[in-house]
């Protein structure tokens, strides 16, 4: 592996958030393994320097269109969860998919302009059925190697791309039919997800509303610093990272939760290396160090040891 710098560090170094040095080592390399950009320093760069839309760039350079975030409720965090034990039983397991490389973020016109009313923020939410074809075959994919349900997740009774969205899902759903495929309005998944998240497996939805139900689902797993991501195309390089930001508040003291990231690492070993058995040996050992009653800050019970980033990492090594 080499390192790259992108975001607030690459902007401290260059001037830039996404040196072209750093997309070219990206270009030459089978995967991403990223850690998080941004912070109040580079608050006031200007506004296509900013960190988070470096990220943005290298998404699209690479036509990362699937975000993959799998959501793992373990029942050894079960006091720290949100949730009511009855909801959590055995655990919380399925999988988000939200599509990467379009709608709302993307879509043009964009901008902020000035007109008889004052200031004017517009920006487009766009779905073509090529991009909603891919992402939806994805999650379907995905599903036949789990429990084959798929839940697709829109707002088709008041937007227009959303009615694109569902109609292409129902088309492609024909090619799997040992797959279940339901419907739910957004605002429907955000309720249910708190009230029942065992009811979901595979869940595909667009950027914009996979972005805020991947983040709700992180808290009612115990931290977003246990959920890991992986984005990927049709060709190289998959993107892998943790869903956390860079928590500036915390930045150097040794108080982050590393799972996350490390999680992420065997995310990347499954999906863009094949190596399977790898990637479920890391995970294993990241539960077992749960399981030992080792907690960071963000998961912390009582009666069960507090511990910083390297305490936990050593944890996590020495369970492999």
């Amino acid at each position: 592996y080499e390192y790259g710098l992108l975001g607030g560090c690459a902007i401290d170094a260059t001037g830039r958030s996404l040196p072209d040095e750093t997309l070219d080592l990206c270009r030459r390399s089978d995967a991403i393994l990223f850690g998080a950009a941004g912070g109040p320093k580079w608050d006031n760069v200007a506004p296509a320097e900013r960190p988070e839309r470096a990220l943005a760039r290298l998404r699209k350079e690479f036509d990362l269109y699937v975000n993959l975030r799998p959501i793992r409720g373990r029942k050894s965090l079960a006091p720290t969860l949100p949730l009511k034990d009855r909801l959590i039983g055995e655990g919380i397991d399925f999988l988000i998919i939200r599509e990467l490389a379009g709608g709302l973020y993307y879509g043009e016109p964009r901008g902020v302009y000035q007109d008889a009313d004052g200031l004017r923020g517009v920006n487009t939410m766009v779905y073509t059925e090529r991009e909603v074809e891919r992402v939806v075959r994805q999650a379907f994919e995905l599903a036949r190697n789990r429990r084959k349900k798929v839940t697709s997740v829109d707002k088709e009774n008041m937007l227009e791309a959303s009615r694109v969205w569902r109609q292409v899902t129902l088309r492609v759903h024909k090619e799997f039919p040992d797959v279940e495929l339901d419907h739910l309005l957004i605002d429907a998944c955000a309720y249910i997800m708190i009230l029942d998240p065992s009811r979901f497996d595979v869940l595909v939805t667009g950027n914009i509303f996979g972005d805020i139900l991947s983040d709700e689902a992180a808290v009612i797993v115990g931290s977003l610093g246990m959920l890991p991501s992986a984005s990927w195309g049709d060709g190289k390089p998959a993107l892998y990272e943790p869903v956390h930001g860079t928590a500036p508040d915390i930045a150097g003291k040794g108080l982050a939760n590393p799972c996350a990231a490390i999680l992420s690492a065997a995310l990347m070993l499954r999906h863009s290396f094949g190596l399977e058995a790898e990637a479920k040996s890391i995970e294993a050992a990241v539960d077992a160090a749960i399981d030992a009653g080792l907690r960071t800050g963000d998961i912390k019970q009582d009666g069960m040891k507090t511990v910083g980033t390297a305490e936990m990492t050593n944890a996590i090594l020495s369970n492999l």
